[in-house]
């Protein structure tokens, strides 16, 4: 009898451990759960907690970069209007002066409208709420900045501060995309689109004499069937040394021309930087069209898609507030007022866009180009 008595003791005793650990455990869990504890959580909030980190490094990494990807701007600009001058200018003027007088005349508005943009794209501040300032219309609070904000305002985390009408963050500009230097930038992907194209469609002969022809040339002075003595001079090129030598019994002399090596690298070197741009920022410019026509931001836009699929689960149709109609949108973005004509897109314009970014007419409120063109 002692033994079944001791047996069903360390049992009774195993099931109140069990059950005083598993107490305790549910305590614990339930305190940790509720220093987490939060009524929105779902996955996404869960994988932005997760991607803190990595959003807090992008965010000073492109901080501190953006300088440095400015100054690469400048720089690949620069180089690739001095190749422009140093093989394009002297070769269309020597086969058309004609010709070469309208390519210079397209091509230095082309540049002057690509410079210009880019310079306010850069330095032009893109709107801010104004600081303790009175804000006649707030759509929420910024949790980051502790302050109200305007419609259509987004918070920046790597300016870190409120931008009016926010687009994006652009690193190449070192500045974020706004209310102000929309247009700026807009402008600066349409000319350096254009111009990339007009050196590679003006350039694509002169790589085809410099690269191609040339490579035919150096694989005839290796053909076996030269006997003799050949001699081949090119007198239209500048040259540096004669060098003499023997192939199949006989001596070839050819020039040797170590500027000419210098003008290859230079076209190749151009032709990477411009081919890669014109197919990098023409994407980003047909993005960015579309969006402008309907009369959106990048961030609207999603914020529209996610309105939309809401919508369309309640059989409604979700309508953006500001979209106006193709030709009224693109008519607003580039702030074309009635005393404002195309003239100020297609050439270099400082006007200031319509409205100040803390107010905006809707389509259920107004016409913008009415409403302030009657505003002194």
């Amino acid at each position: 009898m002692v033994v079944p008595e001791l047996f069903s003791t360390a049992l009774h005793l195993c099931q109140y451990l069990w059950l005083k650990w598993k107490d305790r455990w549910s305590y614990l869990k339930l305190c940790i759960l509720s220093l987490f504890y939060n009524e929105h959580l779902d996955v996404h909030y869960f994988l932005d907690v997760l991607l803190g980190p990595m959003y807090w490094f992008v965010d000073n990494f492109t901080k501190r970069l953006g300088p440095a990807f400015v100054t690469a701007v400048c720089c690949l600009m620069a180089a690739v209007i001095v190749i422009a001058h140093w093989i394009g200018l002297p070769y269309w003027w020597e086969k058309s002066p004609f010709a070469a007088v309208l390519l210079v005349i397209f091509g230095y508005w082309l540049l002057v409208n690509t410079l210009f943009h880019y310079y306010m794209g850069v330095t032009v501040n893109p709107g801010t709420p104004p600081e303790g300032g009175l804000i006649q219309e707030a759509v929420s609070i910024c949790k980051k900045c502790i302050a109200p904000k305007p419609p259509r305002t987004h918070h920046c985390s790597v300016c870190n501060r409120c931008i009016l009408k926010m687009d994006h963050h652009c690193p190449w500009l070192n500045n974020c995309v706004g209310h102000h230097n929309h247009r700026y930038f807009f402008s600066y992907m349409i000319f350096i689109t254009l111009g990339t194209f007009y050196l590679m469609l003006f350039g694509f002969e002169i790589a085809y004499h410099e690269l191609w022809e040339d490579y035919f040339r150096s694989e005839d002075l290796n053909d076996e069937s030269l006997e003799g003595h050949a001699v081949r001079i090119n007198k239209s090129l500048p040259v540096d040394e004669w060098v003499l030598e023997p192939v199949n019994g006989g001596d070839i002399i050819y020039p040797v021309n170590h500027g000419r090596d210098w003008r290859r690298k230079a076209i190749l070197f151009m032709a990477f930087i411009c081919s890669g741009a014109f197919v990098a920022i023409g994407a980003l410019l047909i993005y960015h069209y579309r969006l402008i026509s309907a009369g959106e931001t990048s961030i609207e836009y999603h914020i529209n898609k996610d309105q939309r699929k809401k919508f369309a689960a309640l059989n409604k149709e979700y309508k953006n507030p500001y979209n106006f109609g193709r030709k009224r949108n693109w008519r607003i973005f580039f702030g074309l007022q009635k005393d404002r004509s195309w003239l100020h897109v297609f050439f270099p314009s400082a006007h200031k866009p319509i409205g100040d970014g803390l107010q905006w007419q809707t389509i259920y409120s107004g016409n913008p180009l009415e409403v302030h063109a009657k505003t002194p």
